[in-house]
């Protein structure tokens, strides 16, 4: 490994201490719920669920456990409570599910990410991962996209080996 991957990888490990540097502009995930599984997206429009809770209500645990889960990357405020919702059982369930990670799976996200020098677009599809990084450019892989794997660890398909440490 050469000294400029050694750099990223420190600067990665930085990065994913500071995730308030992050915005996710768009992201598609499956929540793995009790009874079913959920797809969640997350776009210009604002949230979106496929459980009966947010068809409802226009909110739900599964939401809310992202919201939770990712504040400091969303940069919005988190939807509010609905009449006729069970707000006590639903933030109850948002505090487990939170604890309990391997229930989220993601398929699809772009964010937009605060580098050092410059803001880079990091895009994650189906375990495919890409940045505008000229680092990401020449190797397949950098700090942003290192640091992405390090905060979503579990809920993304890893990069290949021969590039991460």
């Amino acid at each position: 490994m050469d000294y400029g991957m050694i750099s990223q990888i420190e600067k990665a490990r930085r990065y994913a201490e500071e995730p308030q540097r992050i915005t996710f502009n768009a992201l598609t995930a499956t929540f793995k719920g009790n009874n079913a599984d959920y797809n969640i997206t997350l776009d210009e429009n604002g949230w979106n669920c496929t459980c009966d809770g947010f068809q409802s209500h226009g909110i739900c645990p599964h939401i809310m456990t992202l919201e939770r889960l990712f504040k400091p990357m969303l940069k919005r405020p988190p939807l509010p409570y609905a009449s006729g919702q069970n707000v006590v059982s639903d933030v109850e369930k948002a505090s487990r599910y939170a604890e309990e990670k391997d229930r989220i799976q993601f398929q699809s996200f772009k964010v937009t990410f605060q580098g050092t020098n410059n803001d880079h677009t990091v895009v994650y599809d189906q375990g495919q991962w890409d940045c505008d990084s000229v680092s990401f450019k020449l190797r397949g892989v950098c700090s942003h996209t290192m640091a992405m794997e390090r905060l979503l660890k579990g809920m993304v398909q890893p990069m290949p080996a021969h590039v991460t440490e």
